[in-house]
């Protein structure tokens, strides 16, 4: 089963069981990704359903830390439950040693001399590593791992 016909399933399971807040999230998702495939002309496959959570996700964290920051503790409630809802499509992340030997893999397999070489090194990762494990930091890695050298 696809990403995607599994998020409609769930998001027929969700009216049925009348979770409005989880049925309101999944629809959003539903939205975007239709936005997506309308916008490019194309049927989305797992990996840029993928990208689309990704992307929502990272906006709601974006929120969350917006509305904390402003006291307003029920929106950013409501935007951590969306993210939760989000989180149960994303596959299993991966842990930190997972991810610096798919660091030190990357920086061998693409041939990096120095920190000029990071675009290289990141577009190794970021087909590998996508959805499981958060870019920035694994840009933060890249980085000491070039600069060592």
């Amino acid at each position: 089963m696809s990403l995607k016909a599994r998020i409609t399933d769930d998001m027929k399971a969700a009216m049925r069981a009348r979770e409005t807040d989880r049925l309101g999230t999944i629809r959003l998702l539903l939205a975007a990704i239709k936005q997506k495939e309308v916008d490019e002309r194309i049927e989305l496959d797992d990996t840029a359903v993928l990208a689309v959570i990704e992307k929502l996700v990272k906006q709601r964290k974006d929120s969350l830390s917006q509305f904390t920051q402003a006291g307003r503790i029920d929106l950013a409630d409501k935007e951590s439950a969306e993210i939760d809802v989000l989180k149960v499509y994303m596959p299993a992340a991966l842990s930190e040693a997972e991810i610096a030997a798919e660091v030190q893999a990357a920086v061998a397999e693409s041939g990096a001399a120095g920190p000029q070489d990071m675009g290289k090194v990141m577009a190794v990762l970021k087909a590998k590593l996508a959805g499981r494990a958060d870019m920035t930091a694994v840009s933060g890695l890249v980085k000491a791992a070039l600069t060592a050298r």
